[in-house]
C-alpha cells in the first residue's frame, strides 16, 4: 500500500474515532469529562433583590483523568465573570487566564480556563461572577407576586441544561459531585436548597447547605422568600409560603407512608430526609425532583388529596433519575419512564389496584391521544441519530407513559416475583451513576432476558426502544370505574341524560379528568355551559379539572368561560396548563386577541421557561 494511502486510511481512522467520541459526550455540554470531571462544588453567593442577581464565587474540585490536559472547559450562560483563580500545591490562589466563547442560542457560551502556565493540573478553581436578571434559570418574584404581598420571592429551575446561568460548571448529568454552599440573603428571608436543610435555622449569619450525595447539575436548587417550615414525620416535611402552609401539610400528610411504601419496593431511601417546597404559581412545571426537597407546584393543592400522584411521581426520582440518571438526556426516558412506572406501584402500594389502574388508564389514554400531535421520528424512546440539539431528542411528555408501558410490559410477563427483583438490581447496582439506554439493554439482556427469554424478543425490544406510537402488544389497563364513564358520556352527549341529572357524587378527580377528556372536541356550547352552571367546573379547586374543563370549553366555543379563564392564565403559570390553552386559543379567529390580550398582560408573571414556549406558542411554532 502506498503512504498516501496508508496516511489517508491513518486519517480516517482517526477522524471515526474523534467522531465516535464526540458523540459520547453530552452534545449540550461544552465540557470535557474525558479529561476532567467535577468531584464537588463550594458556592458562596449574595442574593441582590434589587439588582435581580446572584454574585460570588463557585469552587470547583476537579478529577484530572487525562494527566496531559490543561484547559477546563465549563458551561456559562449570561454570567459576568470578573476572575478566575486556582490553587497550586501550596495552596495559595493565583489568578488564571480565562475566554468566552461567542454565545449559543442553545448552549450558552463556553468558558475555557488557561492552566498551561501552572507547574501542575491544580485540584480547584474559583470562578468569580454574578447572574444576569435573565438568567434562565431564576424566576425573581415581586411582593405582589406572592401570597402575602409583602416579600420577594426567587426560585431556581435548573433541568435541563439552566444551572449554567447561575453557576459556572459541567453543566451534563453525565458529571455527578458534592455540593456545599454559603449563602446570604435579605433579612426575614428564608434560603433552601437541594441539600440538607435544618428546619430549625434562623439564617443568623447566613445560610450554609451541604449534598453530601453526589448529583447532577439539573438538580442544583435554591428557593429564596417567605417560607414557613411543617414537619410531617421523622423524615419528612413541607415548606411553603406562611399562607399557604396550612394547606400544603394537610394535602401531604401521607408522604411519609409514601417513602416506606417506596422503599419496601425499591429499597432504602438514601438521601437522608425527603422535603417539599410549595413555590408561588409561576413555577413551570407540576414538580422538580430536586433531591431532599422536590420543588412543587401550588396547582396540584386541590383541598382534598385528590392530585398526591404527583407526591408520588417526585419522590420515585429518588431511586429513578437523582439515584440512577441519565448520561445525556438523549436518554431522558430513563429518568422520566421508569419514574412514571415507580409512581403508580407507589400509589397501588398506599392506595390500591382501582386508584392505581384509574390513574394508568387516564394516563395510557393521554397518551396515545398525544400520538397525533407529535412527529414520528419523535415517537421513539430512543432516537439513532447523534442529535446535537434537544429539539431533536425523544418528545419529553411522550417518554413518561410510554417508557413507564414499556417496563410494565415486562412487568406483566415476567411476574412480579422476577420483575421486581430485577428492576431493584438495576437501582442497587447503578447506584449515584449517570447510565445510557445501551447500558439498560445490556442489564436487561443479561439480568431478565437470558433466563427469560420469551418475555421480551429483540424484535419487539427495537420496536420498544426505536420505534414510533406504542407498540401492538402493548395492553392497554381497564379500570371498571372509568369503563363505567363511557355509557354516561355518550348519554349525556346524545342528549337522553340531561345535564342535571348526571351522578357525579362519587366521582373523583380522575373520573372528572376522563368525562372531560372524553366530550372535548365533542360537546357545544350550550352543554359546557350547563355543566359550569351545575358543577362550577370553571371554579373548580382542582387545576387539572379546571385546565380540562377550559380546554373544553374554548374549543367548543362557550366564551362566557373567558373571565375566569383570564384568572386562570394570569394566576398560573404551569406550561402543562398555560401551552395548551393558548393553542387552543390561537386556532380560532375569535379568541386570538383574546388569547393575545392575556398573555401580554400574563407574560411578566411566567417563569422565563414557561415565557420561552409560550412566545413560540404565540408565534406559531
Amino acid at each position: 500500500m502506498k503512504t498516501s494511502t496508508l496516511l489517508r486510511a491513518a486519517a480516517c481512522a482517526l477522524f471515526a474515532q474523534l467522531s465516535a467520541h464526540a458523540y459520547a459526550l453530552d452534545p449540550l455540554s461544552y465540557a470535557r469529562y474525558d479529561q476532567v470531571k467535577t468531584s464537588a462544588v463550594h458556592m458562596d453567593l449574595k442574593a441582590d433583590f434589587a439588582k435581580k442577581t446572584l454574585s460570588g464565587h463557585a469552587e470547583l474540585t476537579l478529577n484530572w483523568l487525562d494527566k496531559s490536559a490543561r484547559i477546563l472547559d465549563l458551561d456559562t450562560r449570561a454570567l459576568t465573570i470578573s476572575k478566575v483563580q486556582a490553587q497550586v500545591a501550596d495552596g495559595k490562589w493565583v489568578t488564571v487566564r480565562h475566554t468566552l466563547d461567542k454565545a449559543d442560542a442553545e448552549k450558552g457560551q463556553a468558558m475555557h480556563i488557561d492552566l498551561a502556565a501552572l507547574p501542575a493540573q491544580p485540584q480547584k478553581v474559583r470562578i468569580y461572577y454574578h447572574t444576569s436578571p435573565k438568567s434562565t434559570a431564576l424566576q425573581w418574584l415581586a411582593p405582589v407576586q406572592t401570597m402575602s404581598g409583602k416579600r420577594p420571592f426567587m426560585f431556581s429551575q435548573s433541568q435541563t441544561i439552566e444551572a449554567r446561568s447561575w453557576v459556572p460548571l459541567q453543566d451534563t448529568p453525565a458529571v455527578r459531585f458534592t455540593y456545599s454552599a454559603h449563602i446570604e440573603a435579605p433579612k426575614d428571608l428564608r434560603v433552601v436548597m437541594s441539600a440538607d436543610n435544618d428546619l430549625n435555622a434562623t439564617g443568623k449569619g447566613g445560610w450554609d447547605f451541604k449534598m453530601p450525595q453526589p448529583i447532577p447539575s439539573y438538580l442544583l436548587a435554591i428557593g429564596i422568600g417567605e417560607i414557613d417550615v411543617r414537619a410531617l414525620g421523622s423524615r419528612t416535611g413541607v415548606y411553603a409560603e406562611p399562607k399557604r402552609i396550612g394547606a400544603a401539610a394537610y394535602e401531604f400528610v401521607d408522604t411519609e407512608k409514601m417513602v416506606a411504601a417506596a422503599e419496601s419496593l425499591f429499597g432504602p431511601y438514601r438521601w437522608g430526609r425527603y422535603d417539599m417546597l410549595v413555590l408561588p404559581p409561576s413555577f413551570p412545571i407540576g414538580g422538580m425532583e430536586n433531591p431532599r426537597l422536590t420543588f412543587l407546584t401550588p396547582t396540584m393543592i386541590a383541598g382534598d388529596r385528590s392530585l398526591v400522584d404527583l407526591i408520588a411521581h417526585e419522590l420515585a426520582h429518588s431511586w429513578s433519575g437523582n439515584l440512577v440518571t441519565n448520561a445525556s438526556w438523549k436518554h431522558w426516558w430513563l429518568n422520566e419512564g421508569f419514574t412514571t412506572y415507580v409512581t403508580t406501584r407507589i400509589l397501588e402500594s398506599l392506595y390500591g389496584p382501582e386508584v392505581a389502574d384509574m390513574n394508568l388508564q387516564l394516563e395510557q389514554e393521554e397518551a396515545i391521544a398525544s400520538l397525533a400531535t407529535i412527529p414520528a421520528a419523535k415517537q421513539a424512546l430512543l432516537t439513532k441519530d447523534p442529535d446535537t440539539s434537544s429539539a431533536n431528542y425523544t418528545d419529553e411528555g411522550l417518554a413518561y407513559p410510554k417508557g413507564a408501558w414499556f417496563l410494565r410490559t415486562l412487568e406483566q410477563r415476567a411476574g412480579r416475583a422476577v420483575f421486581d427483583p430485577f428492576l431493584r438490581g438495576w437501582f442497587d447496582q447503578h447506584a449515584f451513576q449517570s447510565v445510557t439506554t445501551g447500558q439498560f439493554v445490556d442489564y436487561l439482556r443479561k439480568n431478565l432476558l437470558a433466563q427469560h427469554p420469551k418475555v421480551l424478543s429483540e424484535a419487539e425490544l427495537e420496536e420498544w426502544l426505536h420505534g414510533a406510537g406504542i407498540p401492538a402488544g402493548a395492553k392497554r389497563v381497564v379500570s371498571t370505574r372509568l369503563a363505567a364513564l363511557d355509557a354516561t358520556r355518550a348519554s349525556w352527549l346524545s342528549g337522553a341524560t340531561p345535564t342535571a341529572k348526571l351522578d357525579t357524587k362519587k366521582w373523583n378527580a380522575t373520573e372528572w379528568m376522563k368525562f372531560l377528556n372524553d366530550i372535548d372536541n365533542k360537546a357545544t356550547a350550550a352543554q359546557l355551559k350547563e355543566l359550569d352552571q351545575t358543577f362550577g367546573l370553571a371554579k373548580s379547586t382542582n387545576n387539572e379539572v379546571a385546565f380540562r374543563f377550559y380546554r373544553a370549553a374554548i374549543n367548543a366555543g362557550y366564551s362566557e368561560v373567558r373571565a375566569p379563564l383570564e384568572a386562570f392564565l394570569m394566576s398560573v403559570g404551569r406550561q402543562k396548563f398555560v401551552l395548551p390553552l393558548y393553542a387552543a386559543l390561537r386556532a380560532k379567529p375569535a379568541d386570538k386577541v383574546f388569547a393575545e390580550s392575556v398573555y401580554k398582560k400574563a407574560r411578566e408573571r411566567y417563569h422565563p421557561a414557561t415565557q420561552t414556549s409560550v412566545d413560540k406558542k404565540m408565534a406559531g411554532k
